[in-house]
Parts: structure tokens; sequence; C-alpha cells
């Protein structure tokens, strides 16, 4: 009997049509946890790291945490795992929602997809048995009408994973979309899923997750809960101001990235900020399964008559309050709202689009984006450009062909790829580099491309009392982070909660939960593990030192003015002394007594 996971794995061949349950091997459960980390660990025991991201011998997993569907806070956590075709390094997208908790309550802990169809499919579960079913009639659909149509077609309170056209098109930059509005994002995964022509997959469950000690779990999970309403983050900020409320505290504090990454403070923040939505657009507040933050935002476009309409959606978020406002010099907020709502439509990640635009719109500046591709002026602080430009990219016509690969491929292709602001080829997030030192070194070193929330380093140099702009230390600091978050993320727990928690709480829960006897510090070494495990995957994939890397700008460019003035990224500085904390050697590569000590050293990789 296993407490917390299923039990039960669900491998779909779609070239052969055919669907098989298997048993969770329950030691890399115990090792790995789930979600991130156990759907990595199957990944690396069953793909070859070299493999194309869009052939049929990659795999995509869908994987959820032993907490997933448990009674404790913001537990509705999954991860998408694969090979991304944006980076060609290994791909782990976390999702929210209520998806996650109905995959494990219709019997599964994760789903692995291998082959490819030849025909358009999507898969329904419902309370352990499993289904391959014809999806002609949805290809080509919006997310929110694929979405209607299979809770017309199966049942009303069923949960729904899809891709929109952006992933049947192949784009790079495609999510996989559950519940409308929650993504899978970065990396591409949602291409991975069109290129194997499955739009979608409905799980309805009755079932539950058993917890080994009810009483305990239930003690742990009720003290959690007082915790995070007495978190002045957790308990009053996320939900009042949803994520958009970081807006205005990057501005202030010199780090808000702004017309690609040119300059670190927008005139225009005021008008595209948490307080500015809150005060025209928002609808109402949204949270996902199980969570007290309620961070989500539901809002309508009102006032513009050039971007209204009957879309009530969720967002936008930070990030892309950011990537379609700063980043491309645009500050007004419907017009970022309307980008935002056609990237939940489409199924397109909002982060790298909105920077990819703002890659372009720099590009044509300078002349080397001629107007004959371009099709129209591209210049920064145009709404509606901005606007079209985001149809553009999520339909793949005219120049959004190209924007729907990411900003490092449109760069190269008009000669001038250190335009765009990349670490591994993916777009980096809203917080600058320069500006806060260990982002820089979060961003070079993440296993998955440029990314904030495999550490976020900003808890400690924004939001608390780390100067950003030393780097001593900060090897240890993103460290600890990097495998904490390894731990949330693989346990199926929002990272949200972490700005009221830490590993020793979800370290109670999960032993009340799985009767595992977890502690912080087993499971920080497990973190460690997932860490090491995705490493070993991009090397053997081809990925080397030079990866690890920043843009030209962030490293050479001063910061021009605000705060932060004169400031480059100190990365080189950082790198070396983080190698060593790692337990990897001067080139980056773990070295055989960190292997071992993980035992990562008895892992077999698919050759």
């Amino acid at each position: 009997m296993m407490y917390g996971w299923i039990g039960k794995i669900l491998r779909v061949n779609l070239t052969e049509g055919t669907v098989k349950t298997e048993k969770l091997n329950a030691e890399w459960a115990k090792d790995y946890l789930g979600s991130r980390g156990l759907g990595t660990r199957y990944f690396a025991a069953e793909v070859n790291p070299k493999v194309d991201p869009l052939s049929p011998e990659n795999k995509l997993i869908f994987a959820t945490g032993p907490m997933t569907g448990t009674l404790g806070t913001s537990t509705g956590r999954y991860e998408v795992v694969t090979k991304g075709p944006l980076t060609g390094a290994i791909a782990a997208s976390n999702s929210g929602g209520m998806f996650g908790s109905e995959l494990k309550f219709a019997g599964f802990d994760m789903v692995i997809f291998e082959g490819a169809s030849a025909k358009p499919v999507y898969l329904y579960l419902e309370d352990g048995k499993a289904e391959l079913r014809d999806a002609s009639h949805l290809w080509g659909k919006l997310v929110f009408e694929t979405t209607d149509t299979l809770l017309k077609e199966t049942a009303p309170t069923a949960k729904v994973a899809c891709i929109g056209p952006a992933g049947e098109k192949l784009s790079r930059l495609a999510n996989v979309m559950c519940d409308k509005e929650r993504a899978a994002g970065r990396s591409g995964v949602g291409a991975v899923m069109g290129s194997k022509k499955l739009k979608a997959i409905v799980a309805l469950g009755t079932g539950g997750v058993r917890p080994a000690d009810p009483q305990k779990a239930r003690e742990v999970a009720l003290s959690i809960r007082n915790q995070l309403l007495a978190n002045p983050v957790t308990g009053e900020g996320l939900g009042a101001l949803g994520t958009a409320l970081l807006v205005n505290v990057l501005n202030q504090h010199g780090s808000y990235p702004t017309r690609n990454f040119q300059e670190t403070v927008f005139e225009g923040a005021d008008k595209t900020g948490g307080e500015a939505l809150r005060d025209t657009l928002l609808v109402k507040n949204k949270a996902c399964f199980s969570c007290t933050i309620g961070c989500g935002r539901v809002s309508k476009v009102k006032r513009d008559p050039n971007y209204a309409g009957p879309e009530v959606g969720e967002g936008p978020e930070y990030e892309t309050a950011w990537s379609f406002g700063a980043q491309c010099g645009v500050d007004n907020l419907e017009a970022i709202t309307k980008a935002h709502f056609l990237t939940n439509e489409y199924g397109i990640d909002g982060i790298s689009l909105g920077s990819t635009i703002g890659c372009a719109m720099e590009l044509y500046e300078k002349g080397y984006l001629p107007k004959k591709d371009a099709g129209m002026e591209i210049t920064f602080g145009d709404a509606e450009v901005l606007v079209k430009l985001t149809e553009m990219a999520c339909k793949r016509e005219g120049i959004g062909a190209k924007l729907a690969d990411g900003s490092y491929r449109l760069g190269e292709a008009y000669g001038h790829p250190e335009l765009s602001m990349t670490s591994k080829k993916q777009e980096m997030p809203a917080y600058d580099p320069r500006g806060v030192q260990g982002m820089g070194l979060e961003y070079a070193t993440s296993n998955r491309g440029a990314c904030h929330v495999r550490g976020y380093m900003v808890a400690l140099e924004v939001l608390g009392n780390v100067d950003p702009q030393t780097v001593e230390g900060k090897d240890a600091m993103l460290k600890g982070l990097q495998d904490a978050t390894a731990v949330v993320d693989s346990a199926g727990v929002c990272l949200f909660t972490t700005f009221g928690l830490g590993v020793k709480e979800i370290a109670a829960q999960l032993s009340a939960i799985t009767g595992v006897d977890y502690t912080e510090e087993n499971l920080m070494e497990c973190g460690d593990r997932i860490y090491n495990l995705e490493r070993l995957l991009n090397l053997k994939a081809g990925l080397t030192k030079d990866d690890d890397s920043l843009p030209p700008r962030i490293l050479n460019e001063p910061i021009p003015t605000g705060p932060k003035k004169g400031a480059v990224s100190r990365l080189p500085e950082m790198l070396p002394a983080y190698y060593k904390t790692r337990g990897w050697d001067e080139n980056g590569v773990p070295t055989d007594k960190k292997l071992k000590a993980l035992g990562l050293d008895k892992v077999k990789f698919v050759e």
C-alpha cells in the first residue's frame, strides 16, 4: 500500500494507439518524490538525451506529486516533463489549476506518452480507465473552445489539459494549458504535444489520495494554513494585488527590464502594475485547487474600444504585465491584457513571446529587421502593433512565423542574436540580472534555460535583506534555493507557499501523507539529486559550461540610469564558486564523488 502516491502510471503509445497501466516505481518515488523529480527520473531511464524534441522518440510525461490532490494548502500542482524544442535542454513545466489533482482522482500519478499519432487524438481518463479518442474535430480550435467542447462530450466536472493552435503549429514557445488559463509553460512543451498529434487529456475521477496518518495530516495542514494567512505576502499581498504587485516594487528597485533590457526603470509602471489592474480591470480573484492565497486575477478589458470585448479571462500576471508592457515600452494596460488573453487562447508562452516582440522592436529600430519582412513599422511603445504581432505569432502568420520560435532564432535570422535576451535560448523573465546579481547566476545555471522559478533569488535580494549587488555567498544561497525549489515542485505544492514556509514544514506534510520519514536534511538531498540529474541530462544532450551564460548586454553594458546605474552582471565571478559549491568540476560537470553521494552513479542513461 502506498500513501500519498496512487501507485500507478499510465503508458500511452500514440503510434500504436494503446494504453497500459503499470506500477509506480516505489524506490524512485521515495528518492525523487513525484512531479518534476520523478518525471525526470523516468525520462532519464527511457529517452536518449540527444533525441530530437519534436520526433516520436521524445516522450511527454504528465506527473503529479505525492501532495497533489491532498488537503494541504496549494496542492494542485503537476509537471510536464520532456526535452524542450526551444532550448534543447530538459524541460519541466509546472502548472496549477485543478487538472493535477483530478489526474490523481482519476487513478494515476503519471501519464507517459510515447510515439506519435497519425491523426489528432485526445486521452480520456476516468477512475482508473483510459481511452484514446478521435480529436480531428478539435484540431485548429482555440483553448477555450476545445475545453468547452470536451466538457460537453464527457462531463461538466471533468478537467482538461490541452494545446491550442500554437502547439499544433509546433511553435517553440507553445504551452500546455489546463482549466483554460493555467499554463505549463516555457521551453515549448506544447509543441512536443502537438508533434504527437495529442490535442488534450481529459481527467475525471471520484477517487482520493489516502494519507498515512490522516489526523496528523489534518493538524499539519491547519497549522500551515494559519502560517500562510499570517504572512504579509501569502496572507494579504498576493491575494490583494496578485503577482503584478511586483511591477512597482522592481521598478522602484531599478531592476525592471525595459525596452529589451536597454533600461531598468519604466516610466509607465504605475499604469501597468497590480494597483492599476485592481482599479481598472479586475473582476474577481481566483484560486487553484486547495489554495488559501488566491493570487489569480479574473479581468475584463472595459475602457479602450480597441481592445474591449466580451472576453473575461485570467491575468495578466506580473510576467506578462512586464513582457507585453515595459519590455515592449507599452503602458496601455488594456492592450497588454488583450495580448495576454491571446496567449491563453492560442496556448503560447507570454514571457517568451512578449520578450521576442521586444527584441523585434529593437531589431527594427536599429535597421536590422527590414519593413518588408515586418510588414509594418515595429517600434517600442506602439500598443496596436504589440497586439497585432501577438496575434500573428499565435497564428504563425507573416513575421509571426519567426516570432513564434523565440528571440534567439529571430535575432540569428537577422544577424544579431546578441539582441536576444536569453540563456540557453530561453528568454529571461522580468528581473534585470545587473540589478539583482543572484538572479543572473540563477538564469545562467537554470537547467531549463533562463527561469525565475528555479530558485527565485528575488526573495532574498529584493524582498529580503541580502545586498543585491554583492556576489559573495550567492553561490551557496542559490544552491539552497534551487534544491528547495526542486523539492517543492516535486512534492506537488505551489512555490508561492515558500514565502511563508520552509522545507521543514514540507517535510512534516510529506511525512504525514506518505508515511516516509522525511526531514529537512533528506529532502534537501532529494532536491540536490533532482537538480544534478537534470544537469546530467543536459550535459549528455550536448550542453556545456558555455551554455551557463547571459547576453553580452547584461555582461558588458552598464545600466544607464536609475538606482542601479552603472551595474553589470558579475556572473564570471560567481560561476566558479557556484560550480565548487555544487560539487562540480571547473567545467560544470558533477564529480564522481558527487554522483556517488547522491546515488546518481547507478542511473543508466539511454544511448
